[in-house]
């Protein structure tokens, strides 16, 4: 098997918190709505844990800026927890980077376990381990929604890769009943590592290492072994940034060009 070609995104770690990534865990289970249960949640629990524990206080939380409201903030700064849909913080991008620093969080599954419950005993069965794994990668075509935002210096991204439990309410059809059960939540348990992008050029670090100097979106998906369609997400950010160029085609593959150390 071809050995993988890495990128460059460990350059991009900051260090994590442990003891304030569990007390923000601490805090979740100590919140009145979470002993009604799984599934019961107003706020999904990771989006809950990660405004714990970018900022603590929750006096800081859901703070009200003109007609929006930010996720958390203080001393004027933002965070804004976001695990979809990046497209809808359009316009509270366009009010919130007019006077304030903005981190939007973005929470990655990079080990999952999967856990089921019973809805008729409250049953939870013991934890099996997803095959599935979450990668930097995954936020690619998110990011290229706000894609006109990232060039902004105040604007900064922090891909959060956790380890988390996924629970599914046993309500379908089937002898297990798992086919289309409800998936009550996903709860952190464990904080893996944070990627924090703080530049547009912090962007390049996505590019495998190694790639010649004229390359395509399949060569990156091959190196990385990932999507082709989120290798297209990639090199459409970077060009929008002018950190890559358009230099003509190879196999109906448009062909770029740049270097890392731009």
């Amino acid at each position: 098997m071809k050995k993988q070609n890495l990128t460059s995104l460990e350059n991009l770690i900051r260090p994590t918190d442990e003891k304030i990534f569990r007390s923000a865990c601490d805090k979740l289970i100590l919140r009145p709505e979470h002993a009604k249960g799984v599934g019961t949640l107003g706020e999904k629990s990771i989006h809950a844990v990660l405004k714990y524990y970018y900022i603590p206080d929750e006096r800081f939380h859901e703070i009200p800026i003109d007609r929006f409201v930010a996720d958390a903030c203080k001393e004027g700064e933002i965070f804004e927890i976001q695990s979809r849909g990046f497209h809808l913080l359009k316009d509270k991008l366009d009010r919130f980077l007019e006077d304030h620093e903005v981190t939007v969080v973005y929470p990655i599954a990079g080990l999952k376990w999967l856990r089921f419950v019973d809805p008729e005993t409250g049953e939870i069965k013991p934890p099996r381990k997803s095959p599935k794994k979450g990668h930097p990668y995954d936020a690619l075509n998110e990011l290229i929604s706000i894609r006109k935002y990232l060039s902004d210096p105040h604007l900064h991204v922090i891909l959060c890769i956790l380890e988390t439990e996924e629970y599914t309410i046993l309500d379908g059809y089937g002898k297990d009943r798992k086919k289309h059960a409800t998936r009550a939540d996903k709860v952190p348990v464990n904080i893996i590592k944070e990627i924090e992008i703080d530049s547009p050029k912090d962007y390049l670090n996505f590019l495998p290492e190694n790639l010649p100097d004229e390359f395509t979106t399949k060569d990156i998906a091959e190196a990385v072994h990932r999507p082709l369609y989120e290798a297209q997400a990639l090199c459409t950010i970077l060009s929008g940034m002018d950190l890559i160029t358009k230099t003509g085609t190879r196999n109906r593959y448009y062909l770029y060009t740049g270097k890392k150390d731009k």
